[in-house]
């Protein structure tokens, strides 16, 4: 399989090393500063990039018919265009605020403890995640997907970094130097507290899962999910 890496910092280096190691091969390393390349000399691509380019990069590979999968997080108010577009070409996308296959056991996790906590209304539930200081976005993708889980399946309306209403669920985000990613869910009462947690030691959990995905995306049409290709759903 032939991968365009789109961003290649700390992410794009340790996927190239996961998807070498797996028999692939790397046919382009592309940073904001590089102008000449052909995106379709790839199988796939996997942008690792940051918010401001991201969208730019999928519609690219979307456009010339290269099946995508993006973990860069930041650039969501485009997302349904990037769907719309994908849709329009018949194209091939998997968006993922983490490709962690871990995390994403602990996606499903939330939703199933959110179910149950519903009608507690003496618990007040609460988020915080614990990045890297490199990180530009806050809160990550990730905590905004598990505030979105325990939204879809109970009363709370919307969240919020740092102090939120009744009705929203308050993300904590703090940067910390060398710190992965650490999710942390609570549930807190007077009499006692419930927390889920998932502690990332580096990152290469992150670049299998998103190698992993792009071994499942050839051949296939249409916008998935880290659901489909676990088999989670």
């Amino acid at each position: 399989m032939k991968i365009a890496l789109l961003g290649y910092g700390k992410m794009g280096k340790m996927i190239e090393q996961i998807a070498i190691s797996r028999g692939h091969e790397i046919v382009a390393k592309v940073n904001e500063e590089t102008q000449n390349f052909d995106i379709k000399t790839a199988d796939v691509a996997i942008d690792f990039s940051i918010p401001s380019v991201a969208f730019k990069n999928i519609s690219l590979c979307l456009e010339n018919g290269v099946p995508v999968i993006s973990g860069t997080t930041g650039w969501l108010e485009k997302y349904d265009e990037a769907v719309s577009l994908c849709e329009e070409k018949n194209g091939a996308f998997i968006y993922a605020s983490n490709f962690s296959l871990g995390v994403n056991v602990f996606f499903q996790l939330n939703e199933y403890l959110a179910k149950m906590m519903k009608n507690l209304s003496e618990y007040n539930v609460s988020i915080e995640e614990i990045h890297h200081t490199q990180k530009l976005d806050a809160p990550s993708g990730t905590a905004i997907t598990l505030a979105e889980g325990i939204i879809n399946n109970t009363d709370k309306e919307g969240w919020k970094l740092d102090n939120a209403p009744a009705n929203e669920i308050p993300i904590t985000a703090v940067r910390e130097p060398e710190v992965p990613g650490t999710h942390t869910i609570s549930y807190q009462s007077k009499v006692d507290t419930i927390d889920i947690k998932h502690t990332a030691h580096n990152r290469e959990g992150f670049a299998l899962g998103a190698v992993v995905a792009a071994e499942w995306i050839i051949g296939k049409s249409g916008v998935f999910s880290m659901k489909d290709v676990l088999n989670l759903a």
